[in-house]
């Protein structure tokens, strides 16, 4: 039980669990790219979509009262980086990554596109975490909405853009709608643990930050610099801007504390100022330290407000039942 107890622990063993989903993802792709099953390139970019999307659907299973919590997380891909980087070297050999991964099997690639991909997203992990808009939009652009784009492309693309002729109208639509719809669904996702809020003006927000890295996506820059790197690149920076100017809270990872802190705080206060037993104080203080707890902490404080303010009222109307009693019993003993 004591195991179950330290949050440092049940994140190390989130992050074995996340590891072994995000292992098994990569070695069934890699199956597919060692029997030829699929395209080569179409194979790499289910990869791309996949393995970033499945870790990320595991982002829940750690504590929310936890500081190690995302570094722990971001081992999972930083594990990753280093594997990559020795096989992109020539140190270590595996076929089965260097097909599913690479569009041409030259291992060199792999020291690219790939590795670029896992670093975008440990760092959306470390800086940004879960509790923050900007790492829903950096990585459902970076894997939903960079390989649908080529995935769409390549079948549909046959009108070019004219300002570059490697990118199609197709495929930057397909980048716009598969980012965007992503990021809708994974901010639905964490809305349901209360790591993010779930409003109209997010969704207008994820928008506007997925049409500009669709924008950067299709620029002709692809030659000098990987879309690994600029799609993210765009989405933090109009990120940060965009969810800083419509309200968002929670930019980065490391202000989730204070809010958190401040919640807490708030919710104290309005439970201080309430008539109810300690037993009701002792169930609100443990649940406050549940994943999400700023969004808990406000709806538990908001009823046990009201709950304060019926007692309050039923309190008032007893008195004045028992001033009239008294008031009563007063005359008739006169």
């Amino acid at each position: 039980m004591w195991i179950l107890e330290s949050p440092l622990l049940r994140d190390a063993g989130a992050a074995v669990l996340t590891g072994a989903t995000a292992l098994a993802v990569l070695r069934f792709w890699e199956e597919v790219g060692n029997r030829a099953l699929l395209d080569q390139k179409l194979c790499r970019k289910l990869v791309h979509i996949t393995v970033g999307l499945v870790y990320f659907l595991m982002w829940p299973l750690f504590s929310a009262d936890d500081v190690y919590a995302p570094f722990l997380a971001s081992l999972v891909i930083a594990f990753n980086i280093i594997k990559v980087t020795l096989i992109g070297l020539g140190i270590v050999k595996d076929d089965g990554v260097i097909n599913s991964m690479t569009r041409n099997g030259d291992r060199r690639e792999l020291l690219k596109g790939p590795l670029y991909y896992a670093c975008a997203i440990t760092l959306a992990t470390v800086i940004f975490w879960r509790t923050s808009p900007i790492s829903i939009a950096v990585i459902c652009n970076l894997c939903a909405g960079d390989g649908v784009a080529d995935i769409a492309g390549r079948r549909f693309g046959h009108v070019k853009l004219p300002y570059n002729p490697d990118k199609s109208y197709a495929g930057s639509i397909a980048m716009f709608l598969a980012g965007f719809l992503a990021s809708i669904l994974y901010m639905c996702y964490f809305h349901l643990f209360g790591f993010v809020e779930e409003s109209w003006s997010m969704v207008i927000t994820f928008g506007v930050t997925t049409l500009a890295a669709a924008i950067v996506e299709s620029l002709p820059i692809s030659t000098r610099l990987d879309d690994n790197l600029t799609v993210p690149l765009a989405s933090v920076l109009l990120g940060v801007l965009v969810f800083y100017y419509t309200g968002a809270r929670n930019l980065c990872c490391m202000s989730a504390d204070s809010s958190d802190i401040s919640a807490l705080v708030q919710n104290q206060m309005v439970l201080d100022s309430l008539p109810v037993s300690d037993e009701p104080r002792e169930h609100c203080a443990s649940s406050a330290l549940q994943p999400g707890t700023v969004m808990r902490a406000r709806s538990h404080a908001c009823q046990m407000a009201k709950q304060g303010k019926e007692k309050t009222k039923l309190a008032t109307l007893n008195m004045g039942r028992k001033k009239k009693r008294r008031k009563r019993l007063k005359q008739s003993a006169a």
